[in-house]
Order: C-alpha cells, then structure tokens, then sequence
C-alpha cells in the first residue's frame, strides 16, 4: 500500500514539475518520466480484450486474445511481437471505475484516452534502459517494454520471447 501511495504522490507531483526520475535524482534532458540506467525493471504495458476505437496515434498496448503487442499508427493496430503467452498472468477482475480515472504528465487536461497521458509538445518519455534484457531480466511479465542498451533498440516481451525494434 505504501508503494501505491508513494507512486501516487509522485505522479501527482510530476504534474505540476512536468518531469519525474524513478530511481534516480533527476530526469535526463527534456524527459517527461525517466527511468533509472542499469534497472532490471520495465514498463508493463496494458493487456486489454478489446483494443480501444478511440486510440491516439502511438498507443502501446497487449491484446489479449491473440498476445500481440501493438502501436496505433495511424487507424491501423501495427504488431510489435509475434504471438506470446499470457500463462500466469493474474488479472484484476474488479469493475472498472468509471469516469476519467487516469494520469496525466506535462498537461492539466487532454482529448486523449489511456491510463497513463504523456501530453507535452516538447518532452517525451524515456524508457527504462536495461542491458541485455533478454539475459539480466530473469522474470519478465508479459508486455514489459524497455530500451536494450546492448542493442540501441526498443525491446518488448511478449510472454515468450524478446522482440527488438529499432
């Protein structure tokens, strides 16, 4: 509970500073979240059952029956992985609360729908950096995605395997 908190207040703060460094004391250059280098933690990425008609362009997401991760470029769902696996993957089964229950960094308001809203015109997100994930990630959850050092590439986890874009 304390993390939750923790991680609420952060974002809350980020808010009003328009940048937030977990892990770290500062954010890199013009970063509107930032990660700290050497992590073996990434981002995990929503699992949804039905991709969202609404989606901005550059959504990242897992779709849950056919274990894809994917982008939305332009109107087109776009593949970041082959198909993976959802095995032991625990899902919350409580109702969605309705309304606008959702963050949002770098603005007081957006169009855009999602969870978390990077809206900013001049920062952007920097992933967490993990070296290698594929061999120092030991227990990666499906839709984790971070930036391979090692590689200079964009690396997602579909549950069975590591994908690298660059």
């Amino acid at each position: 509970m304390k993390k939750i908190i923790t991680i609420i207040t952060l974002f809350q703060l980020g808010a009003l500073s328009a940048q937030i460094a977990i892990e770290k004391p500062q954010v890199d250059g013009d970063g509107l979240l930032d990660f700290a280098v050497n992590t073996t933690k990434g981002i995990l990425l929503p699992i949804v059952e039905t991709l969202p008609a609404d989606a901005s362009e550059g959504t990242l997401l897992m779709d849950k029956n056919d274990k894809i991760l994917k982008m939305k470029v332009e109107s087109a769902w776009v593949p970041l992985s082959d198909p993976g696996s959802i095995a032991g993957v625990v899902f919350n089964t409580n109702a969605e609360i309705t309304g606008q229950n959702r963050i949002i960094m770098g603005s007081s308001t957006t169009n855009a729908p999602g969870v978390l809203v990077l809206e900013s015109s001049n920062k952007s997100l920097i992933l967490p950096k993990i070296a290698d994930p594929h061999i120092n990630v030991k227990s990666p959850y499906p839709g984790m995605i971070c930036y391979d050092t090692v590689s200079k590439t964009m690396a997602v986890f579909d549950g069975l395997k590591w994908s690298y874009w660059k």
